[in-house]
């Protein structure tokens, strides 16, 4: 099994810069990509950005050019640095692993971290 702990939400102006975290633990070994989801009230969860183990990444539209998703391997967290906020923006940013586990593949969420955008 794998563990994820998001962390680094928090209330920002349009515009402004946050920093997101999310530090796994347990089973990180059988990891093949994490990714970073996010869901607004009332909204289906959305995809925003992924990145596998050799480094490749992904965005959605919605975020590309404003954010920057990065993993440090040796310390087994995933980033998202997201600058240039707009209050479409405003989630629940959520933490996801996808792993490896012979004959299956398995996904495992964290708790997620709240960012609000202010206007």
């Amino acid at each position: 099994q794998v563990q994820l702990v998001e962390s680094g939400g928090g209330l920002v102006q349009t515009g402004g810069s946050l920093s997101l975290s999310c530090q796994a633990s347990g089973s990180t070994n059988r990891v093949i990509t994490m990714a970073w989801y996010r869901q607004a009230p009332g909204k289906l969860r959305d995809w925003v950005a992924s990145i596998n183990m050799v480094g490749a990444t992904d965005y959605a539209d919605s975020v590309k050019g404003r954010f920057t998703i990065s993993r440090d391997g040796a310390k087994n967290v995933l980033y998202l640095q997201m600058n240039n906020l707009k209050p479409d923006d405003t989630a629940v940013y959520l933490c996801h692993a996808l792993t490896h586990d012979l004959p299956t593949m398995r996904n495992y969420w964290g708790q997620g971290t709240q960012v609000t955008v202010s206007s």
